[in-house]
């Protein structure tokens, strides 16, 4: 699982942000990502723009503590190891100015002292590095959730055209004809649904539906489309169209 940051066109209605969590006030929620490595930081940032959240980044502990007064986060995605001030002393500041704002640790495989102390000063979860960031993203709601930040929206349905999707209950309908999708079929047509009229890549489609260290096997890419056109597209005008050495496009029938 991986990453892309949502740009839907015109003649979609996505009636909520992926997985409905929103603040109170119907704003996105606003979460924090610290770590000194620019490529982590960037892909846990993309990851979580693709949820539907704002996302502010800092490289040092620092400059962590002016993002967070600037952009008061529902969240904070902390790693323990930073070039300056550790994460204990970031999240002792950060705690001295927003005492209920929630912090996931990032830490060193092997590193248990770490995890041990980040807790014990007050952090709210860890993930270990190397990680998933599915869990990444799990954990935050959770911690978002609990601390009354984030709210689930009513509709988790996406629509585009006469293709329907309700990511709670996962039925998807063309036309009002129910279409019986395998786990990996629905989680292919939901990033395309979120990213309607949106040429995505093979490589794209890759790091959001598999994992995004799979390996560039793009043919499983073309199988799962060829799949996907025989249940939403047969007998019908298409939806799924291929943009000729770009990748993959979905958008709604004439």
């Amino acid at each position: 699982m991986s990453f892309l940051t949502p740009q839907p066109g015109t003649g979609a209605a996505v009636k909520s942000a992926p997985e409905g969590l929103r603040r109170s006030d119907g704003s996105p929620v606003r979460v924090l990502v610290v770590d000194d490595e620019p490529t982590l930081t960037e892909l846990l940032s993309m990851a979580l723009r693709y949820e539907g959240w704002d996302v502010a980044s800092a490289g040092d502990g620092l400059s962590a503590v002016r993002a967070a007064r600037a952009s008061a986060p529902d969240a904070v995605v902390l790693d323990m190891m930073l070039p300056d001030i550790d994460g204990l002393e970031v999240l002792r500041r950060l705690r001295a100015e927003a005492p209920r704002v929630p912090v996931l640790f990032l830490t060193a495989k092997d590193a248990v002292e770490d995890r041990v102390a980040g807790l014990t000063a007050g952090g709210d979860d860890y993930v270990t590095k190397p990680f998933s960031l599915e869990e990444v993203i799990a954990r935050l709601r959770g911690l978002i959730r609990r601390s009354g930040a984030g709210a689930r929206e009513d509709e988790p349905l996406l629509v585009v055209g006469d293709l329907s999707m309700d990511e709670d209950s996962r039925e998807v309908r063309r036309g009002g004809d129910l279409v019986a999708l395998t786990a990996t079929e629905f989680e292919l047509l939901r990033f395309l649904m979120r990213n309607p009229r949106r040429v995505l890549s093979k490589a794209q489609i890759l790091d959001r539906v598999w994992n995004y260290d799979f390996g560039g096997q793009a043919n499983v890419v073309e199988l799962y489309i060829s799949y996907l056109r025989k249940k939403i597209d047969a007998g019908r005008e298409p939806m799924i169209h291929t943009m000729r050495g770009a990748g993959y496009v979905l958008k709604p029938a004439p």
